[in-house]
């Protein structure tokens, strides 16, 4: 755990792996993981709308098992926007939510 899905315009200013790579490390280093548990994906997107000023997006949906502290997860929003930022434009829409996971109905094998 956790499983990030990274969905952004298709325009990127970085490559789609190296964001998936940049994404995956700061979720390690936010002390929350062990990093042989991180999935990070990236889905891009053609077709889409955006407000005005806006040239693309990227959002982050991070599902965590339920448990954290609102702290922690708070930390991890603010640890993966800021990673976003570094390597995006100014006029990217950027964003980040964290979902918890309900350990009494998530399967896996």
């Amino acid at each position: 755990m956790p499983h990030i899905v990274i969905e952004h315009s298709e325009d990127l200013p970085i490559l789609p792996q190296v964001l998936v790579e940049k994404v995956h490390k700061a979720a390690f280093d936010s002390g929350l993981f062990e990093l042989s548990t991180i999935k990070t994906r990236a889905i891009a997107y053609q077709h889409y709308e955006l407000g005005e000023g806006k040239d693309g997006f990227i959002h982050i949906g991070a599902s965590i098992m339920a448990g954290r502290t609102i702290e922690q997860k708070q930390m991890l929003s603010e640890q993966l926007l800021s990673c976003l930022k570094t390597y995006c434009r100014r006029s990217y829409s950027l964003s980040v939510n964290i979902y918890d996971m309900d350990a009494d109905i998530y399967r896996k094998c």
